[in-house]
């Protein structure tokens, strides 16, 4: 069951790279800064630096992950049974989202799943309200910030780049998005190597006895942020053109804010161990600098992507809850 575990994870890392890790690149490709394919290695170099970095010098977010749910340490092949039903849930959710080009949060997934998974194990206590409060906060501020944020720093630079001409709007997009790239890491990277290291302790048979840390999982994390970028390779144009193209039309100076605006976002929950999705955080980025630039925006398609966001909870902590049924059979 802990090799299946192992696999499941995997999985849901190179989904992430499908349906979220793309919202790092959607700016510099959609305004042409960069190729797919070269804006593709930036990103998978910058996402891997920032899991080793942040996850290295602080792993509060994979600490606030391992606490979402109490585990039964002493009952290791049911707790791994409500991981593995956790992992599949994501899996199956990801793709689907993927199908129709909508951008979801593998972080919203992985809790409401874990949630739901543990339920199913009749272990409503196992249920932590204090690390969930978090992850509530943490999507109310990822709404707020990332469109405030990148409103704000298109009013504050937008003109400047634009007026600096387009290698200065270049340079600026490719840090931006680099920012974004190794914020993403930093986020969504602790989220799931706080996963390896949950498996790591069931097979010890004990809990963590102080605040995780990562600082023993470098091969985890070298190996998530191989395979979240495969995953980028493999499908992120679809979600990148969902986004980039049809939702909000920027120009390349309203790209290089809503990227520096979103990584600003995840800095800040990062370093207070708020579990924050990317995908919100970037997005309402976006919209903050369509909206500063006075860009047309298509509703129908933001219509969507919110009521995604509104589904994921309710639907992976269901789908979470019938797979962990089975893998306890």
């Amino acid at each position: 069951m802990h090799i299946l575990l192992f696999i499941l994870v995997l999985a849901v890392v190179f989904v992430n790279g499908w349906t979220d890790a793309p919202n790092a690149i959607t700016c510099i490709v959609s305004t042409g800064t960069l190729s797919f394919h070269k804006a593709v290695r930036m990103a998978a170099a910058c996402n891997l630096l920032g899991i080793l970095v942040m996850g290295y010098i602080n792993a509060s977010v994979a600490d606030t992950v391992t606490g979402i749910v109490r585990l039964d340490y002493n009952r290791p092949e049911e707790s791994v049974a409500v991981l593995c039903g956790a992992m599949t849930a994501i899996v199956l959710f990801g793709v689907a989202a993927w199908y129709f080009g909508i951008p979801t949060s593998e972080s919203h997934a992985l809790i409401a799943a874990l949630t739901g998974a543990a339920v199913a194990q009749g272990r409503w206590e196992a249920v932590n309200p204090a690390a969930w409060g978090k992850v509530l906060y943490g999507l109310g501020l990822s709404l707020v910030l990332g469109l405030s944020f990148g409103w704000m720093f298109t009013k504050l630079l937008g003109g400047l780049l634009r007026r600096g001409g387009g290698r200065a709007a270049d340079t600026a997009q490719i840090v931006s998005g680099a920012g974004m790239a190794f914020m993403h890491g930093a986020q969504d990277g602790q989220k799931f190597v706080a996963v390896f290291v949950l498996a790591d302790f069931l097979a010890k048979g004990k809990p963590p006895e102080a605040a995780v840390t990562l600082r023993g999982h470098i091969p985890e994390m070298v190996l998530c942020g191989v395979v979240m970028a495969l995953g980028t390779i493999v499908g992120g144009k679809r979600i990148i053109a969902h986004v980039g193209g049809r939702m909000v039309e920027l120009q390349k100076h309203q790209g290089a804010c809503a990227d520096l605006g979103g990584s600003l976002c995840l800095l800040l929950a990062s370093l207070w161990g708020i579990p924050m999705s990317t995908t919100h955080a970037k997005t309402t980025a976006i919209m903050g600098a369509g909206l500063a630039g006075g860009t047309s925006a298509d509703f129908k398609v933001m219509g969507g992507i919110f009521a995604t966001w509104l589904f994921t909870f309710p639907v992976c902590g269901m789908i979470g809850y019938l797979a962990a049924g089975f893998f306890a059979r």
